[in-house]
């Protein structure tokens, strides 16, 4: 998709996204790549949305959503690692570390809502945060230090949503617990794992087939993931869409 003109962005991403007139401001959002290896593939976790959802209807998606910032507030067993934290950070005027902890822990979040899978460590737990209450029932402490930022996108103006996403992912080494009906949302239809390779061809959005391709590339060379990665950031630019290095 680098190089594209927004035209034939919105082209390519014509079944992704519904329309919408009027500039829209980005909103802060997380999704996380679980990642499990399985032989000799590497796989992820993707879910179906429904067909009913404005963004993103009936494809196959990451765990993720909206960034909540009252997520910062809440107690981590582990925090993110320093050099993760950085990037996740980046710059502008709205560059802390609350909001880097808030996107982390949207991300846990929405992956326990929408996959029943929860990413931590036992032991007490406590808030009073609604959102959270299934890592206090289960006794699960969020933590965040083995997640990694391994990309960033901006959905291109003219759609109905439009989000600031940040894609994290983490070893499926790193959930203490998964529930067998699920997450309490219910927001995916369907949840499968697939090697990356599959998944690349699987009806998913644009955006979502490049940055596996990204993943998947540095897979090959840091299989790790070490903390503080290089990051592909991809947004639309004087009617160009762009990809840089964070």
């Amino acid at each position: 998709m680098e190089g594209f003109t927004r035209a034939q962005i919105d082209q390519a991403e014509s079944n992704d996204f519904a329309l919408g007139a009027g500039p829209k401001r980005p909103r802060d959002a997380a999704t996380l790549i679980l990642l499990d290896r399985r032989g000799s593939d590497i796989c992820v976790l993707m879910g179906r949305r429904h067909m009913k959802h404005a963004f993103m209807p009936g494809k196959f998606v990451f765990p993720g959503g909206r960034t909540d910032p009252n997520d910062s507030r809440i107690g981590v067993a582990t925090p993110l690692d320093p050099a993760e934290e950085i990037k996740l950070i980046g710059t502008g005027s709205r560059a802390t570390a609350a909001r880097a902890r808030a996107i982390a822990l949207s991300a846990i979040r929405e992956t326990y809502e929408e996959a029943g899978l929860l990413i931590g460590r036992k032991g007490p737990f406590t808030t009073n945060k609604a959102d959270w209450q299934g890592f206090v029932e289960h006794g699960i402490q969020p933590s965040l230090a083995g997640l990694r930022f391994v990309a960033r996108a901006i959905t291109p103006p003219g759609r109905v949503r439009r989000f600031d996403t940040r894609f994290l992912s983490v070893w499926k080494d790193e959930v203490a617990l998964e529930l067998e009906d699920g997450g309490p949302t219910h927001e995916l239809e369907e949840l499968v794992w697939l090697p990356i390779k599959d998944a690349k061809e699987a009806d998913i959005p644009s955006i979502t087939r490049t940055v596996l391709g990204d993943l998947e590339s540095r897979l090959k060379v840091d299989p790790e993931l070490t903390p503080g990665g290089e990051v592909p950031f991809y947004r639309l630019r004087r009617d160009r869409f762009e990809r840089n290095i964070i």
